[in-house]
C-alpha cells in the first residue's frame, strides 16, 4: 500500500487518495519552485522522431506494477517513465533525436478484459497515470532527455474520454449487454444494441420501452474506483462528468468525414465505447485547454501529438491551437509543435487541417498508404510517389500558422513506416505483399523516409525487426527482442547510419526535394522500380547536396536510364559524387559532361550521393 501511495503524493499538493486508481480531487498548477521549462527546439526539420509506447518499453519501477499481466497482449505489461529514461543511451545511440510518448493521464483502468495500456482512455485529464510513476519519474525523464539535446513530444486525446457511462435504453438502471433500441433500419423493425457502445443515432441515442420510443435515453455514469471508471475527481474536470459535456449519439459506423461523408464522424463516440466530447462547448474546450497547457508548465514538453483529429471540428483547433500556442510561448516555447493524427487516405482531408491556423503539421497518412504500402511493399510504379508530393503541394498550407514553429505545414508532413494503428511493416509486407524479403523491403523503405522532406518518425521496435500484426500485437515488449535493447543489429545499424547521415548534410535536414526520376515500369525494363530525388539547400552557408537513388524492384538492378535517355542532375557537370550510405566508403561517380548521371543500384538498395569530400 505504501507503494502505492508513493505514485499520489504529487509534489505540487499533498493530497490523499486510499488506492491507486481511485486518484485525487486536489490539483495546483503552479510549476514546484526551481522548476522552469522553456524552449529546447532550434528548428523541428532538424528532428527524428521515436514513438515509444511507454507500458511497452522498459520496467524501472516495480512498485507500480499493479494489474499487470504480461502474457496477456492487451493487458498492461509494467514498462514506464523510468524505465524509458534509464534506456535514453540505447535510444541515442539510433540517432533519434525527440521522443514521442504515449498519453500520460489517468484512465479507465479496463474495459471488456482490455486494458488502457495505451493511455487513450482518458478519465482525469488532470491527474497522472499510476502505472507509469508519478510526477516526478515524469519530470526526470524529460529532464534526462534534455540534458541530452534531445525533445519530447506527449501523446494526447481531445476527441473522447474513457467509457465512464453508459445509455440506459430500456431504462432499467443497468448496463446491458443487448436491449431492443430505436434505430429503424429496416422498416419499422427495431435492433438490438448494447448499452455500453450503441449504434449512432440523432439527435441522440434513443431509450425505447415495450411502447415504442421514449426520447433521448439517460446516461448514467459508472462509480467503480477499484477500476477508476467514474467521473472525473479533480474539480478542474467535473464538467467532463455531465451530460452536457458529451454528443450523446453512439457510435461511428461511418468514418467518411465531412464535407464529403457523414457527420457521425464528428459526432459520434469512438468503437470501444469511448464516449465522444462536445468540443463545440466552451467549457470542453476550457478544460481541454487547461488541462494540457498545465502539462506542459508542469513536465517541460516541448510538442504535442494530438489523437483523432478529424473526428473534431475545425473551429476547435482553431481556438484551442491558438491558445496552447499562447500557453507555451508564455513559458519561453516558441516552437512548440502541434502535429496530428487524421486516420485518413485523402490528402484533402488530411490537409485541410494545416489551413486557417489550425496545426503545424499532420502524419502523412496518404504517404502511408500510396507509397510505402503501394510501392515498396507493392512493387507500384514509382511514379506514384512523384504524384504523391503534387497531390500535398496542393492540399496542405504553405503558410505557416500563427504563432506556430514558423514553418509551412506542407513542408512539415512527419513521415512513418507503421505506428501502434497499423500492423507493422514487416507484417504488412508478409500479408499484403507475400515479400519473403522483408528485412531488405524495411531497410530500403527506411532509407527513404529518412532522406525524404519533413520529419521521419520510427516506431520503437522497428529497429529490432518487430513484425506483429494490427493492434494489440504491434505492441510487442522491448525487453522480448531476441537481443533486447542490442545495438549490433543490421536494421539498428542501418538507422544509425543514415540518421548520421542527415546530421552531416544539412540539405537533408532542410533542403528542397525535387525528383530526378521516376517510373511506370516495374518488370524486367532497365528502370523498373527506380526513384531518385535531389535534396538541396544554401541555408547553412555554401550549397549542401545530396542525390538519393532507390531501387524499389527487388528482381534485378535497375538504373537511372531509359534507352538512349538518362537522369538529368543539378549538381555541375564534372562532379565527383561518393555514396555515404556505404559504412566503409562507396563508389564515387562523376557527372557527366551533358548534365546526366547513369547508375546502377542492386535490387532493393540504394545510394545516398554527396559531393566526394563529404565527411559523414
Amino acid at each position: 500500500m505504501l507503494n502505492r501511495l508513493r505514485h499520489l503524493l504529487r509534489p505540487l499538493a499533498l493530497c490523499l487518495a486510499v488506492s491507486p486508481l481511485a486518484g485525487t480531487a486536489c490539483v495546483d498548477t503552479s510549476p514546484a519552485p526551481k522548476y522552469q521549462p522553456g524552449n529546447h527546439v532550434t528548428e523541428w526539420k532538424d528532428e527524428v522522431i521515436y514513438q515509444v509506447l511507454v507500458d511497452r518499453f522498459a520496467n524501472g519501477d516495480r512498485s507500480n506494477d499493479f494489474r499487470v499481466n504480461p502474457t496477456a497482449p492487451a493487458r498492461y505489461h509494467g514498462g514506464d517513465w523510468r524505465g524509458l529514461a534509464d534506456k535514453l543511451d540505447y535510444i541515442q545511440a539510433l540517432g533519434v533525436t525527440t521522443l514521442w510518448i504515449s498519453p500520460i493521464v489517468r484512465n479507465v483502468e479496463t474495459d471488456a478484459g482490455i486494458d488502457s495500456y495505451h493511455g487513450y482512455w482518458t478519465q482525469d485529464p488532470y491527474l497522472l497515470n499510476p502505472h507509469f510513476g508519478n510526477l516526478e519519474d515524469l519530470r526526470d525523464l524529460t529532464r534526462r532527455a534534455h540534458e541530452r539535446g534531445m525533445k519530447v513530444i506527449l501523446d494526447i486525446v481531445t476527441n473522447h474520454m474513457g467509457q465512464m457511462f453508459f445509455y440506459d435504453i430500456n431504462m432499467n438502471g443497468r448496463p446491458d449487454e443487448s436491449v431492443e433500441g430505436g434505430i429503424k433500419t429496416k422498416g419499422e423493425k427495431t435492433v438490438h444494441l448494447t448499452e455500453y457502445d450503441p449504434d449512432y443515432e440523432t439527435p441522440f441515442v434513443q431509450s425505447f420501452t415495450s411502447l415504442g420510443n421514449a426520447g433521448p435515453a439517460p446516461i448514467i455514469f459508472f462509480d467503480s474506483p477499484a477500476l477508476n471508471r467514474m467521473p472525473p475527481l479533480s474539480p478542474e474536470a467535473a464538467f467532463l462528468g455531465t451530460k452536457e459535456a458529451y454528443h450523446r449519439r453512439g457510435r461511428v459506423v461511418n468514418y467518411d468525414a465531412p464535407p464529403d461523408g457523414d457527420e457521425q464522424t464528428m459526432f459520434g463516440d469512438f468503437p470501444g465505447g469511448l464516449k465522444d466530447l462536445a468540443t463545440e462547448h466552451p467549457e470542453v474546450r476550457k478544460i481541454m485547454h487547461q488541462s494540457y497547457a498545465r502539462w506542459i508548465a508542469l513536465a517541460d514538453f516541448d510538442g504535442f501529438r494530438i489523437d483523432t483529429v478529424k473526428h473534431v471540428e475545425h473551429d476547435f483547433w482553431r481556438e484551442w491551437g491558438g491558445n496552447i500556442r499562447k500557453s507555451a510561448k508564455a513559458l519561453g516555447k516558441d516552437k512548440f509543435l502541434l502535429f496530428g493524427e487524421a486516420f485518413d487516405g485523402r490528402d484533402k482531408l488530411v490537409g485541410s487541417y494545416t489551413f486557417n491556423d489550425e496545426l503545424d503539421g499532420l502524419f502523412d497518412f496518404p504517404q502511408y498508404f500510396q507509397v510505402f504500402r503501394d510501392v515498396f511493399i507493392g512493387g507500384g510504379a514509382t511514379t506514384k510517389i512523384e504524384a504523391r508530393w503534387k497531390e500535398r503541394a496542393t492540399n496542405w498550407s504553405s503558410t505557416p500558422p500563427a504563432g506556430g514553429v514558423g514553418i509551412p505545414p506542407v513542408d512539415l508532413h512527419v513521415n512513418f513506416l507503421d505506428n501502434h494503428d497499423v500492423g507493422r511493416f514487416l507484417w504488412a509486407a508478409d500479408y499484403y505483399g507475400k515479400r519473403k524479403d522483408g528485412p531488405q523491403v524495411l531497410r530500403n523503405a527506411l532509407t527513404f523516409l529518412l532522406m525524404e522532406d519533413g520529419i521521419p518518425c520510427i516506431y520503437y521496435g522497428t529497429e529490432q525487426e518487430f513484425a506483429g500484426g494490427n493492434d494489440p500485437a504491434n505492441r510487442e515488449d522491448m525487453w522480448t527482442a531476441p537481443k533486447p535493447y542490442s545495438t549490433t543489429g543490421t536494421t539498428f545499424q542501418h538507422i544509425a547510419r543514415l540518421t548520421k547521415i542527415r546530421r552531416a548534410i544539412p540539405a537533408i535536414r532542410r533542403g528542397k526535394l525535387a525528383f530526378t526520376w521516376t517510373t511506370d515500369h516495374v518488370a524486367d525494363e532497365e528502370d523498373a522500380g527506380i526513384v531518385a530525388f535531389e535534396r538541396s539547400s544554401t541555408e547553412a552557408g555554401g550549397l549542401s547536396y545530396a542525390l538519393v537513388v532507390v531501387n524499389t524492384n527487388a528482381a534485378h538492378p535497375s538504373s537511372t536510364s531509359s534507352g538512349t535517355t538518362s537522369m538529368k542532375v543539378s549538381a555541375p557537370a564534372g562532379t565527383d559524387l561518393v555514396d555515404v550510405l556505404a559504412p566503409t566508403g562507396g563508389a564515387t561517380v562523376k557527372v557527366a559532361g551533358d548534365g546526366t548521371l547513369k547508375i546502377s543500384v542492386p535490387p532493393g538498395g540504394a545510394v545516398v550521393l554527396a559531393p566526394a569530400g563529404t565527411k559523414i
